[in-house]
């Protein structure tokens, strides 16, 4: 036991230290050797990945060539009418061959969810070699999987969860691609000569998403349409010179999302759709208005947006995304010779159809999707629902079968589910019962989101390494 006399001295002293501790810490800089990190130090500027130069195109290897196979078509993002349903008049299989599925060719590729668009026999996709640092154009053989031309240019990436993930807009003469870092690159649709480039970041301050760029592009009679956020909502090239034909302005600054822009009809006046971040728009397609903003709102404005806007029937627009955002249902308006749109339905991902990654399918009056992991017991299984109430779902693929964020596409009155890991599902069309037709694993990867590409009965699949070509005719 210490002695009172011990206290008496000791703790005075202790009081002093204490002191002499606490006005150190008070006065103490812990940075004060630290090097600020303001923007541009990450290669970032105001949100943005700052702007690289980079000279669009400028690689090129040639392999060889190939015949066409005329009408062999999947042009882009979601199909010719952008609604990722086949109508070729095409049997495809029920079941998969006893030994297997029939994979035609193999290919790896960068790491990456970008898939390939296919126009009269040849393959087209975006991809990243990481040992050369570049962004590809690959063009390949739909037969037989031969690489006859790829088209690159030099930029940096570094891995975010993948890099490549956009699909090209391909037509006759010119296929577009819109690389990870906003670069927009137009090539001729055979050889592979350049055309022109344009980088949205350094024309545009347009803001890099945060897992690179998502929107693939579109093209419209020679013309590329671009959301590109920043100085413009919307701009259309002239795919021929390169120059501009117009532009969208974009006073509330909105930013450039993953979703890609959609096609829509209403009354006659056709017009693009658009969900960026800070809200939705319908932009004009026609006439002396083209590029005007016809319509907006802001009440749904989600920080990550991949799914893109689904047009439904008589003016109506489902709007979904993840993490939370759940989706809406906008009713657009002809008012006064004008146009006006309101969010008619708005809930969470438990209480209705909701998307993170894949954009629905609307077919004969019915929406199907796979539903996002916060959908409570419906998560990750595919499910049905009238496009006239998309809270209450009508048919799911229940608990045993459920898919994660993989892909899917309508055809030949079957669906075609790819789960996470790369097994396939061929499931009955059904409206009001899920059933599986039969199901196969197809690549040993992981991460297989990259949207399906189906045509000519043959079916382009990947994972986040690889793309495989799968012979699907019945016989």
């Amino acid at each position: 036991m210490l002695k009172p006399y011990i206290f008496r001295y000791l703790l005075p002293a202790f009081i002093v230290v204490g002191i002499g501790i606490l006005a150190w810490w008070l006065i103490y800089n812990p940075v004060k050797t630290f090097t600020p990190s303001v923007p541009g130090m990450d290669e970032r500027k105001t949100g943005a990945i700052a702007a690289q130069k980079v000279n669009i195109g400028e690689t090129f290897t040639f392999f060889k060539t190939c015949d066409d196979i005329p009408g062999t078509r999947w042009p882009r993002f979601r199909g010719a009418e952008f609604d990722n349903v086949s109508k070729e008049n095409i049997r495809l299989i029920d079941k998969f061959p006893k030994e297997g599925p029939k994979i035609l060719w193999k290919i790896p590729l960068g790491e990456g969810h970008a898939a390939p668009a296919v126009y009269d026999g040849r393959v087209y996709i975006l991809d990243y070699d990481e040992t050369s640092k570049q962004d590809q154009l690959r063009c390949f053989s739909l037969l037989n999987g031969e690489e006859l031309w790829r088209r690159g240019y030099n930029v940096r990436l570094k891995r975010n969860h993948g890099l490549s993930r956009t699909i090209p807009a391909v037509n006759e003469n010119y296929v577009v691609t819109i690389g990870p870092r906003c670069q927009v690159m137009c090539v001729n649709r055979l050889n592979g000569d350049l055309l022109w480039g344009l980088d949205l970041v350094t024309e545009y301050n347009t803001e890099v998403p945060f897992w690179y760029t998502g929107q693939c592009p579109l093209i419209v009679n020679d013309t590329a349409i671009i959301a590109t956020g920043g100085k413009a909502m919307l701009v259309g090239i002239d795919c021929k010179t390169g120059k501009k034909a117009w532009e969208t302005p974009n006073p509330k600054n909105w930013k450039m999302s993953h979703s890609s822009i959609m096609p829509m009809t209403f009354k006659g006046k056709k017009m693009y759709v658009y969900c960026a971040i800070g809200g939705i728009c319908g932009i004009s397609a026609e006439g002396a208005d083209k590029g005007k903003i016809l319509w907006e709102t802001t009440g749904f404005s989600p920080a990550v947006i991949a799914p893109s806007p689904l047009v439904l029937e008589n003016g109506l627009v489902y709007m979904t995304a993840g993490y939370g955002a759940g989706a809406v249902l906008i009713q657009v308006k002809e008012t006064g010779g004008g146009y006006s749109a309101e969010i008619v339905k708005q809930y969470k991902p438990l209480a209705g159809l909701a998307s993170e990654q894949q954009t629905p399918v609307f077919y004969n009056g019915f929406v199907f999707g796979i539903l996002p992991k916060d959908a409570g017991e419906l998560r990750g299984q595919f499910a049905c629902y009238k496009s006239s109430d998309t809270r209450k779902a009508i048919m799911s693929s229940g608990k045993t079968e459920r898919y994660g964020l993989g892909p899917y596409i309508l055809a030949d009155n079957k669906f075609f589910i790819l789960n996470d890991d790369g097994e396939m599902t061929i499931a009955k069309y059904s409206t009001s019962k899920f059933t599986v037709l039969d199901k196969a694993k197809i690549i040993d990867g992981q991460d297989s989101w990259g949207p399906i590409a189906i045509t000519g009965g043959y079916l382009l699949m990947r994972d986040s390494k690889t793309m495989v070509c799968l012979d699907m005719r019945a016989k």
